[in-house]
């Protein structure tokens, strides 16, 4: 057993006792990212709906994206698909070689709480801050949706009238956030942007080889 195996087998019965703690409100997910895009292998309450196989979200993205540079990301207000608001945090797990393999991921249901926060900001005279949408789904594809979907509102344009500076662009945004550090995440994008594999990836180090950015396709 590898030690990425003991520490996840320990942390089994952790997510349980975290989730007891806080209640129904709250939801711990366990990742290990060996696994690919099915990287959830354990989850202890329910808020984002989470079961075990399912994908990892935009924020397990942004771990991928960071590497064994990764560190604790904790009390972020995100909002789901449905309109609730989210508190969560991120936690990398490592083995012993300082390589992130995993995260584990509490998410606190905070929507009632942040209503009357809301209330109180708004009788005090200022705007409650807003909190970026995140996909929970135990679908991959759905992440990805998720986030071309994003860009080409950014854009104001299908992904289908894009330029190739502009497509250079997207693939860049999606490569920050981390799309292309899961297996099978190319084929993906590459039907989801209407173009074949070899040209996806031509692009896709076109734009690794020289960095694109919005203000370049003005």
């Amino acid at each position: 057993m590898s030690d990425a195996d003991a520490i996840l087998g320990a942390l089994h019965p952790v997510l349980d006792g975290l989730a007891a703690t806080f209640g129904p409100a709250c939801e711990v997910v366990l990742h290990d990212y060996r696994q690919g895009e099915q990287s959830v292998v354990a989850v202890a309450g329910s808020v984002t709906g989470r079961r075990v196989g399912g994908a990892l979200s935009e924020i397990g993205l942004a771990v991928l994206a960071q590497g064994d540079a990764a560190t604790n990301d904790l009390n972020y207000v995100t909002r789901a698909p449905d309109g609730r608001l989210i508190k969560s945090s991120t936690m990398p797990l490592r083995d012993s070689a300082g390589h992130v393999f995993g995260a584990l991921c509490v998410n606190i249901d905070v929507t009632v709480l942040r209503q009357a926060g809301d209330l109180l900001t708004a009788l005090a005279g200022a705007a409650p801050a807003a909190a970026e949408l995140t996909t929970f789904s135990d679908d991959f594809d759905d992440v990805v949706e998720s986030l071309i979907r994003a860009e080409e509102l950014a854009r104001g344009k299908p992904v289908a009238g894009l330029t190739r500076a502009e497509r250079l662009a997207l693939l860049a945004a999606l490569d920050r956030r981390g799309v292309f550090s899961v297996r099978n995440a190319a084929p993906r994008v590459a039907q989801r942007l209407g173009v074949s594999r070899s040209g996806l990836f031509a692009d896709l180090a076109a734009c690794r080889k020289t960095p694109t950015s919005d203000k370049d396709e003005q």
